[in-house]
């Protein structure tokens, strides 16, 4: 049975400057970063989460996609229609501003949920996130 997820992949336009953003503005770490028959494998992980590896997957025809859909998701991604994920912290309004210091470009400031506290902001490529403090009691 499947017992974790261990990697996701998000396509990025530059595989360099996605790497600079997450390490030095979100503070990730660099886990892999190896070519591999001229494709490039490189992923990043919060440092105190080793189980979970983000792939910062080229839009580049290849083995898995073709020049029509590297034209399509190039242009989905520039609109943020892709997606990103979730991230956990336990103060969000701290966080904020520290990433904000460091020139990450949010959506929304910290704003109450139902779920807790919540800010959202993009990667260099367009990828989404929510950054979320959960609801205490």
């Amino acid at each position: 049975m499947i017992q974790s997820l261990s990697h996701s992949t998000l396509y990025v336009d530059d595989q360099d400057a996605a790497r600079d953003f997450y390490v030095d503005k979100l503070g990730f770490e660099v886990r892999i970063d190896a070519v591999m028959d001229g494709f490039r494998w490189l992923t990043v992980g919060p440092k105190d989460q080793k189980e979970l590896e983000l792939v910062l997957m080229a839009l580049q025809p290849g083995m898995m996609l073709d020049a029509d859909s590297v034209a399509q998701l190039r242009g989905l991604l520039a609109k943020g229609a892709l997606g990103g994920g979730v991230f956990r912290t336990q103060d969000c309004r701290a966080t904020y501003e520290t990433l904000k210091e460091r020139g990450v470009e949010f959506m929304t400031p910290p704003t109450e949920r139902p779920y807790g506290i919540e800010a959202t902001f993009k990667d260099n490529s367009g990828n989404w996130f929510s950054l979320t403090q959960p609801r205490q009691g």
